[in-house]
């Protein structure tokens, strides 16, 4: 099974941006699809984009345009551009790997943003 790390969280003011990056090990990294995911203090998790093994990318609505996911399946790495930060996007980030039933995630990176 994939074990996954984030990284590249920080403090960002609005309008900022931050890459983070998702680095897989112990699996096959191209049979995977991709995708991250937030959690914000008292809500549920919810998915912010996913990247399938064919390149094939969905957004939230609330990241449409500010955000682009993307892989790089000789580095093992998915990452995430964020761009034009705002305060709501403040959250923990996951980073997932599916495939079949086989689910895997990273531990987080904190992402916070201050008007």
């Amino acid at each position: 099974q994939v074990q996954l790390v984030e990284s590249g969280g920080g403090l960002v003011q609005t309008g900022g941006s931050l890459r983070l990056s998702c680095a897989a090990t112990g699996g096959i990294f191209g049979i995977y699809a991709m995708g991250w995911y937030r959690q914000a203090p008292g809500k549920e998790r919810e998915l912010v984009a996913g990247i399938t093994i064919s390149g094939s990318t969905n957004y939230a609505d609330s990241v449409k345009g500010r955000f682009t996911i993307s892989r790089d399946n000789a580095r093992n790495t998915v990452y995430l551009q964020m761009n034009s930060l705002k305060t709501e996007d403040t959250a923990v980030y996951y980073c997932n790997a599916a495939v079949g039933r086989i689910s895997s995630w990273g531990q987080g990176t904190q992402v916070t943003v201050s008007s």
